[in-house]
């Protein structure tokens, strides 16, 4: 038996630093969604646990330490909580860069346990699963959910929101990768924790809601990388954009747009000024 899963890259339209936690973390206010098209994980029954990587940034991915390959600690967690030694061979194709603020191997790794329980017949239930995620990321409960939801605390307190139009959306990555402890090392705390933009109430994502958003990592990130000040200005610019923001702690951008033409003029225009730009256009369906 062969299954697969699309892992779909997780975009914070808002994000807000309410708190730092004793223990170092962060607690967070976040609007998240998840756009359509992302990384590829496929897994088959194998005597041993396995990882091939393949895709556009699976050269990236390769310089990593494979001991924390997040796919593959998934895959051993999953093993653990299960008390099962049954092995898989997965291939991940990797088509979103990494380190780049859009949870991709938050999503492998998720993807990775919905695979794997149903591949070893674990019949693992969906909190024991976001209790297993949590553990290894905080973003990955979050990815198991792959649906739009208010994600608060360290990723750990998730809120289904209602979306009821769809989002048309443009990623834009300069090709540079973000260290997110760097990024908020570089956050201006605890002397302006909070911009003001004021806490998210009610269960609907309205367009009044992100406009009126923010996210507080953008300007520690772009004092880290200024190119991505680059990224925001060129989809602010373009016709039909009606918000352009940093996802998560960058560096990737998103545009959006008020109509499936507009983006895709503006995915034209980007590609051919910037072509060494990672430039994809997606969309978020309503729920």
């Amino acid at each position: 038996m062969n299954l697969s899963e699309v892992a779909n890259p997780k975009i914070n339209l808002t994000l807000r630093v309410t708190g730092r936690r004793d223990d170092g973390y962060h607690d967070l206010e976040s609007l998240v969604v998840f756009a359509e098209g992302g990384d590829q994980l496929s897994a088959e029954a194998a005597d041993d646990l396995s990882l091939e990587i393949t895709g556009p940034f699976a050269d990236d991915l390769k310089k990593e330490d494979p001991s924390q390959n997040l796919v593959l600690r998934a895959a051993k967690a999953l093993q653990a909580a299960g008390n099962t030694s049954k092995g898989a061979h997965l291939t991940l194709q990797k088509n979103l860069p990494i380190a780049s603020g859009i949870g991709g191997g938050s999503a492998d790794a998720a993807a990775a346990l919905k695979l794997l329980n149903q591949l070893w017949g674990l019949k693992i239930g969906d909190e024991e699963l976001a209790d297993i995620g949590l553990a290894l990321g905080a973003d990955i409960p979050a990815c198991l959910y792959g649906q739009p939801l208010l994600m608060r605390g360290i990723g750990d307190q998730l809120t289904p929101l209602l979306l009821n139009a769809p989002l048309h959306i443009i990623l834009v990555n300069p090709r540079k990768a973000i260290s997110t402890p760097e990024v908020f090392k570089a956050l201006d705390w605890p002397e302006n924790p909070n911009p003001g933009h004021p806490p998210f109430e009610g269960v609907e994502m309205t367009w009044q809601t992100l406009m009126e958003g923010t996210n507080d990592l953008q300007e520690p990130a772009i004092a880290l990388a200024p190119v991505i000040h680059q990224v925001l200005e060129k989809l602010r610019v373009r016709p039909g954009c009606r918000i352009a923001r940093m996802s998560g702690s960058g560096a990737t951008c998103f545009g959006l747009f008020e109509d499936p033409k507009s983006l895709e003029e503006a995915v034209d225009f980007l590609k051919s000024q910037h072509p060494t730009w990672w430039v994809f256009p997606t969309a978020v369906q309503p729920t």
